[in-house]
């Protein structure tokens, strides 16, 4: 059973994940951008996944199990979902949100995110029960396609970009 920190009460405790979301608890996340100057390694969700397939986000988010630190959570699943390792991580603070992601489900995060600098020529090694595809997009180009076509991309991705850009991205942005 994957247990996340979720509040209950105005206390973090120990929640199953599926529980977490089909009650809308408020919860632990951890997001990761992946930058080569302008550009932002995105991923397509796995069609496995029970929300939110086959949708475009960014490089990885997760949940933090209840006795890992974000910094540990972000380093775990940047190598579980992309093959990715030993990259200094940045914190950029934290975000909150809250969206509907389809099924009767419901993201209510308070997110620390993360970025790194890496070279658009990284090593990626896709785990496909997670991810589907990915690839660099410069992000100007991102936004353009956002608001083409903004039902490809998770919602959370869209709430980064259109709220928390600057925090995220910096001088980049």
């Amino acid at each position: 059973m994957d247990l996340i920190p979720a509040w209950i009460d105005g206390a973090l405790q120990p929640v199953e994940k599926l529980s977490v979301h089909q009650r809308g608890l408020r919860h632990k996340a951890v997001s990761v951008f992946v930058l080569d100057g302008t550009r932002v390694l995105i991923q397509q969700r796995a069609a496995s996944k029970y929300h939110t397939p086959n949708l475009w986000a960014n490089t990885c988010c997760t949940h933090p199990h209840w006795d890992e630190t974000d910094l540990a959570c972000a380093n775990r699943r940047l190598a579980e979902e992309l093959g990715i390792e030993n990259l200094p991580l940045t914190h950029q603070g934290q975000v909150s949100y809250r969206a509907d992601v389809g099924g009767g489900l419901t993201e209510d995060e308070v997110v620390q995110v993360f970025t790194a600098q890496a070279d658009a020529g990284l090593p990626l090694a896709l785990n496909p029960q997670e991810v589907q595809a990915a690839r660099w997009v410069d992000l100007p180009d991102l936004m353009t396609e956002i608001a083409v076509n903004e039902a490809a991309f998770t919602p959370w991705l869209r709430i980064y970009l259109a709220e928390h850009r600057a925090q995220i991205f910096g001088h980049v942005a």
